[in-house]
């Protein structure tokens, strides 16, 4: 068993999962890293993670369905026997456009990755966790995104929508779990350099989209990471329910 609290994040090989990875392992937490495809990737953010003083461990597995969660959380109690905090990064945009012309399947791939996948990802932390069932508590942080609030209009209206679930999940589960001595949060990154964006069709759109933000300038990864271990902090141990947005004023 880890003397060390330990940290499960889903999507954990790039963006704001592997940037809250390495920053959670430099706070002095271990880690497992879930990752769908990019073994490379992840094996880069275990070593970051090694360096930091960590033990970690990278998980392959599509979290969107129960098997994939299994898989994550059996290879986590595996390496740790102790589970302190799920983070439920995992995430796609699909490729952007008008909702008339989305292609359905990408729709669906969305919807199910980003809320079925969080909710059983959710589910199988909260199993371990929960007081009732032997657990110790601790903290689950949900992504939700900026886009709920401005609806991804000629974007991604169906991304938007998922993350609004997301808002929705969180403020629920916080209230099903506090007696079980589980907080349950959620960060909304605004428009953050990352490479989500390549992969949704749009390499420059931090660059191009600035101009939008009151702030004057997209954010990094490691910002949202920072915001990600205050909530899991002893520092927000009155927070619970919360949806904090990380978006430069937008």
């Amino acid at each position: 068993m880890s003397n060390r609290p330990v940290m499960l994040i889903t999507g954990g090989s790039r963006g704001i999962g592997a940037a809250t990875a390495i920053k959670a392992a430099q706070a002095g937490y271990d880690l497992v890293v879930n990752y769908a495809g990019n073994a490379e990737a992840a094996g880069a953010v275990v070593a970051a993670c090694e360096a930091a003083g960590a033990k970690a461990v990278a998980v392959q597995a599509d979290v969107a369905d129960q098997t994939g969660n299994e898989a994550v959380f059996a290879a986590a109690d595996a390496a740790f026997d102790r589970l302190d905090v799920v983070v439920t990064n995992a995430g796609r945009t699909g490729l952007a456009s008008t909702l008339a012309e989305a292609d359905p399947e990408d729709i669906a791939k969305t919807v199910t990755l980003n809320v079925t996948g969080a909710l059983l990802t959710a589910r199988e932390g909260a199993r371990r966790m929960m007081k009732s069932r032997g657990g110790s508590g601790g903290h689950i942080i949900n992504l939700s995104s900026a886009a709920v609030w401005i609806g991804s209009p000629n974007e991604f209206v169906w991304y938007a929508t998922s993350k609004g679930a997301i808002d929705v999940m969180t403020l629920g589960l916080s209230k099903e779990l506090a007696g079980e001595g589980i907080h349950v949060n959620a960060v909304a990154p605004g428009l953050i350099d990352t490479d989500i964006h390549a992969s949704a069709g749009k390499p420059d759109r931090v660059e191009k989209m600035s101009g939008l933000i009151p702030m004057g300038r997209g954010g990094s990864a490691e910002e949202v990471a920072d915001t990600i271990l205050y909530l899991v902090s002893d520092q927000a141990s009155y927070v619970t329910g919360t949806v904090l947005k990380v978006a430069g004023g937008r």
